[in-house]
This record gives C-alpha cells, sequence and structure tokens, in this order.
C-alpha cells in the first residue's frame, strides 16, 4: 500500500541524509538549523530527482535540460556543501506515471527536491504531488499559467515565463505584421493557454482571428490546416504547437511553398525545435528564454557555454540552459540552507538571486514564479551555421523594474499562497 502524504514527510524526516535530527517546521520558525554535515555520514549523497520524459516528442528538449543539470552539478565537484550529490531521473510518461514517479522519488529514493516538469500537463500534476508530500519541487520548462497561478503551493517553484506573460510581452510584434490572425494551437494545457491569451489581447487591440485550429499532440500531417490557413490569408500564423510537432508543421509549411509568404509567431521557443527544422525550412518570430550568442550574456553564463561546448561538442540549447540555472538556483541554495529540511530549501530557494545588473533573476516570493526578461527572436534570412538561427530582436521589457507589472502580481494572477 502507498503511504500516505503525512507518513511519507514522516519518512523522509527520519531519513534525510544529515547525520542528526533535523529541523522540523516547528522548529523552523523558531531556531537554527541542525549541522549540513555529519561525521558520521559525511559520504552519503544528497539524492535530488530529475523528472523528465525520456520518450516522445518532448524527449530532444529534456536530453538538453538533463545535460545542462549534469553540468552545474559537474561544476560544483559534484558535491553540496562538502557532501557527494547523486542525481535520481526517471520518467514522465503521462500526468498519472509522472505523480507515481514522484512519488517514488519521495519515498524510495528519499531525495531532497525534485527538478523537472517537460510538458505542462505533467507538470500540473507534480505540483499537487509535491504540495501533498511537501517536497521541493523546480519546475524547468513547462509554461502553463496556472502553475504559478490558481495551483501555486508554498513547496512549487517554477522557471519559465507563464503563457499569459509571454504572450502580453510578444503580442506588439506580432500585430507588426498586421491584425487578422490565425490561430493554430495544441489541444492541450499549453495550446490551450495561448489561444486564450492572444485571442484577449489580439480583441483588446481591435482584431480579428480568421481561423482558429486545434489540432492534437503528435499530429503527423499538416497539410489540410495549411491549405485552410493559405485560403484565409491571414496576415500571421500564431502559433501554440510545441516541440516536435512545430518542427513537423514548419517543415510541411515549407514544403507547401507557404514560408516567406505567411509569417509564423510562437512563443516559447525551444532551439532544439528550430534545429530540427533546418536551415532550409526555418522561419518565425519567437520568444525566448536564453540564446546561446546572445551578447548580453553575463560572463558566468559565457563560461557556460564554453564549457557545454567543450563537453557535448555543441553549444547549449536553451533547454541545457534552463536545466542549468534551475539546479544552480536549487544546489546554492541548499548549500546556503545548511539544511536538507524542506522549508529550510524552500527559504534559501525565495532568496536566491541570480543574473546580473541589468537582467537580475529571482524566484519571486508570492508565487515562486521566476521573474527574468525574455527575448524576442528571429530566424536569419540566411542561416550559415547548423546551430546559429536567431537574430535577437529585443529584450522584453527593456527596464527591470517593470518586470513585476508585467508579470502580474500574484493575486491577479490566482495564486493564493499557503504558509505550508
Amino acid at each position: 500500500m502507498a503511504e500516505t502524504p503525512t507518513a511519507a514527510a514522516a519518512l523522509r524526516r527520519r531519513t534525510l541524509l544529515t547525520g542528526a535530527t533535523l529541523l522540523g517546521a516547528g522548529g523552523l520558525a523558531g531556531g537554527l538549523a541542525k549541522p549540513f554535515i555529519s561525521r558520521a555520514h559525511a559520504d552519503e549523497p544528497i539524492r535530488i530527482g530529475l523528472l523528465l520524459a525520456k520518450t516522445g516528442d518532448i524527449a530532444p528538449q529534456t536530453e538538453y535540460l538533463a545535460n545542462g543539470t549534469y553540468l552545474a552539478l559537474a561544476e560544483r565537484g559534484n558535491k553540496i556543501g562538502g557532501k557527494p550529490v547523486e542525481l535520481v531521473w526517471l520518467d514522465e510518461p503521462s500526468p498519472q506515471g509522472a505523480q507515481q514517479n514522484f512519488q517514488k522519488l519521495a519515498q524510495e529514493n528519499k531525495v531532497v527536491a525534485i527538478l523537472g516538469g517537460a510538458l505542462s500537463s505533467s507538470a500540473l500534476a507534480e505540483e499537487a504531488t509535491a504540495a501533498n508530500l511537501k517536497l521541493p519541487m523546480i519546475i524547468d520548462n513547462a509554461a502553463a499559467t496556472d502553475i504559478t497561478g490558481k495551483n501555486c503551493n508554498k513547496y512549487t517553484f517554477r522557471l519559465n515565463t507563464p503563457v499569459a506573460v509571454q504572450a502580453r510581452m510578444f503580442a506588439p510584434y506580432a500585430l507588426n505584421y498586421g491584425k487578422k490572425w490565425y490561430f493554430l494551437t495544441a489541444s492541450y494545457a499549453f495550446g490551450q493557454d495561448i489561444n486564450k491569451s492572444f485571442h484577449e489581447l489580439l480583441a483588446k487591440a481591435g482584431g480579428t482571428a480568421v481561423g482558429n485550429d486545434e489540432v492534437p499532440l503528435n499530429t503527423p500531417d499538416y497539410s489540410s490546416f495549411i491549405l485552410k490557413i493559405r485560403q484565409a490569408q491571414p496576415d500571421v500564423v500564431l502559433g501554440g504547437v510545441p516541440a516536435g510537432d512545430l518542427s513537423t508543421f514548419l517543415k510541411q509549411w515549407n514544403e507547401l511553398g507557404m514560408k516567406g509568404k505567411i509569417p509564423v509567431c510562437e512563443i516559447a521557443i525551444g532551439d532544439t525545435d528550430i534545429w530540427a527544422v533546418g536551415p532550409q525550412a526555418a522561419t518565425g518570430t519567437y520568444t525566448s528564454l536564453w540564446w546561446y550568442k546572445n551578447p548580453a550574456n553575463p560572463p558566468e553564463e559565457v563560461k557556460f557555454t564554453q564549457d557545454y561546448q567543450a563537453k557535448y561538442g555543441k553549444p547549449p540549447a536553451d533547454k541545457a540552459w534552463m536545466g542549468w540555472i534551475t539546479a544552480k538556483s536549487l544546489f546554492e541554495s541548499i548549500e546556503k540552507a545548511k539544511s536538507m529540511e524542506p522549508l529550510a530549501i524552500v527559504e534559501a530557494l525565495e532568496n536566491w538571486r541570480g543574473g546580473s545588473a541589468d537582467n537580475p533573476y529571482m524566484y519571486r516570493q508570492g508565487d515562486h514564479q521566476f521573474l527574468l526578461k525574455n527575448l524576442v527572436v528571429q530566424v536569419k534570412d540566411k542561416i550559415t551555421d547548423q546551430w546559429d538561427y536567431f537574430d535577437v530582436k529585443a529584450t522584453v521589457p527593456e527596464k527591470t523594474a517593470d518586470l513585476d507589472a508585467l508579470f502580474g502580481s500574484p493575486e491577479a494572477n490566482g495564486c493564493k499562497m499557503t504558509a505550508g
């Protein structure tokens, strides 16, 4: 029989690898954390879970997420506070399977925190489990608004900029092409979120949706949708299909002679998505969290790019950086907390800071949303390098002071954070 959340939390408190009686939830408020390292258990590893899909169209992205995570650990000598660290990677086969593997990581592998959440559908299920088991989790990829909106909780942190925020960042650039949009979005949380957010922004701008197709995940043939788009003659195609589906669409878009005739726009492009398209078919304008050739990258991220290139023989995709920065924030927070007690890690994450003076990074305390500026990138007219596909057109918002307002208040986004 599976353990109850209460029993699992108690078991974890008894077996965490500090070698001493760890700080309880009540002690966190009233005293200092117990010693981080004990002589008796100094050689036992700190276990951290990776919960990332190993198969499916998202797998090329999760490989980079994992690579970035492992590189962040290698940069630290595979240790936190002098203790060895072990990463335990389990699959996200489905939302239900992801929940089961979350429980396995917590109850069998005794991890102190989890990094993962490749798809929004799985991440939404995982964060509910994080709250039930009171185990810190950083969602490093999924972008559904509700993750740090109405589903927010004390134990879940999220890196990716929510769909609704990216939509507000990107809508002015899509509107530059005109106000007649054709929507092509996937029929799951990410695509539905894009559809809703951009429809609202288009209506406010006085625009018109001349088509609106919702397509299943892993659609192999987009030709019928492309023919409908060609007939509708929109000013722009507003996409909302993820990962390999976007690659499939763009290849077929090119094969049917549509490249260069109607612009394609979408938020949250993954570098692996556009690399998979190839230079002949690649096209479009997108948002991205990070680009390895962005001249504004701070020195430590330039070094990360160099280290990644040296290790893997190719530059890091945005997902590699996403795996790296979330892992870095977690490792540094555990070290700063000097404890593996869940609430101590949570508190340290709430106070973690990274990035640069021009583009600071942090998890907002009110909803645990990662605040950072996004990039607007456009595929180059002529691609001469197998990795260098983009020109950075803008950083949004321009002013750091505008970040909080652009993301919207936690309360306005529906987050009601509980004490934990």
